[in-house]
């Protein structure tokens, strides 16, 4: 049968893969059948509720950053503009 004593203490322990101890008693094991399961359950309520949320604690990192970059670019290109038609080109010198 294969098996052996064991070295220490002298005790047959079974063979390969059956080392002689009764089963395992009063384990118990729960589980949920895959239809029962519901893995998006509320995720849509969440997840509007969640992105209001996220957005009003960041609009104030980021809109502030956005709208000064709007008022520059749209003063440089007014001002392009202004200085390549002919009023702008006769206030810097030019012919």
């Amino acid at each position: 049968m294969g098996g052996a004593l064991d070295p220490k203490n002298g005790i047959y322990m079974g063979g390969w893969g059956d080392f002689g101890c009764p089963t395992p008693q009063r384990i118990a094991t729960y589980s949920l059948s895959s239809n029962r399961q519901r893995p998006f359950a509320g995720a849509a309520h969440a997840a509007v509720f969640n992105v209001f949320r996220r957005f009003r604690h960041q609009v104030l990192y980021v809109v502030p950053p956005f709208v000064a970059a709007y008022a520059a670019m749209n003063w440089a290109i007014e001002r392009n503009e202004y200085l390549n038609s002919k009023p702008g080109r006769l206030e810097a010198g030019e012919e």
